[in-house]
């Protein structure tokens, strides 16, 4: 039987693992005008919104995890 206490907590560790994704795309936008500066950005924007799509749906995910555990 699932214990709704774990459910809950993996919903919470999706959550965070989300918003860490989202903290290194930060990391990467620091970097970005030094990109643009020597003409490689691309890549740059490519890992970005890679980084911003997996991260929202991890949060996503993880909140429908957690609610999933309250019913």
């Amino acid at each position: 039987m699932i214990d709704v206490e774990e459910v809950r907590e993996k919903g919470s560790a999706l959550i965070v693992a989300g918003w860490v994704a989202c903290l290194f795309n930060a990391l990467i936008l620091f970097f970005l005008p030094t990109a643009v500066r020597q003409g490689n950005h691309a890549s740059f924007l490519v890992v970005m919104s890679v980084l911003v799509v997996i991260g929202f749906a991890l949060v996503i995910a993880g909140y429908v995890i957690r609610k999933s555990a309250r019913i």
